[in-house]
């Protein structure tokens, strides 16, 4: 029975909002995956999101020497791409400890706490009440 080679990948979980990124970071030529697209060009459209998911990647390693997977789910397009690049961040901090202080310095290792206030019974939202009428 032949043995199977071990790839060598660490885990970052990123939340923003409602989405939540899982992320995959592997030794390798630059090939990125997400939800089984081929390519950040074709998940995320515009040039901000693809430089803010990358950001972590650019500014402290260079992006062709891993292979990502990521699987997004929930929120928006924007919510996705900030939860993608701390599952980035997190992911990288896993492999390599020493990039830890750089990369809160930066504040890629910061989750963003802003969720959406529920909406309270009586009133027609979070903090809008019912128009009052006097007659």
């Amino acid at each position: 029975m032949a043995k199977k080679k071990q790839i060598e990948e660490t885990i970052g979980v990123g939340r923003r909002k409602t989405a939540v990124a899982s992320v995959r970071v592997r030794p390798g030529s630059g090939k990125i995956d997400i939800n089984g697209r081929e390519g950040l060009d074709k998940y995320f459209e515009t040039k901000f999101q693809v430089e803010t998911v990358l950001a972590p990647l650019v500014k402290f390693s260079t992006p062709k020497d891993f292979d990502l997977i990521i699987r997004v789910k929930g929120g928006g397009v924007q919510a996705q791409a900030a939860a993608t690049r701390l599952g980035i961040a997190r992911a990288l901090v896993e492999k390599d400890e020493t990039l830890r202080g750089s990369l809160k310095e930066e504040g890629f290792l910061t989750r963003d706490p802003r969720m959406k206030e529920r909406k309270k019974y009586g009133q027609r939202g979070a903090r809008r009440g019912f128009q009052f009428s006097k007659r």
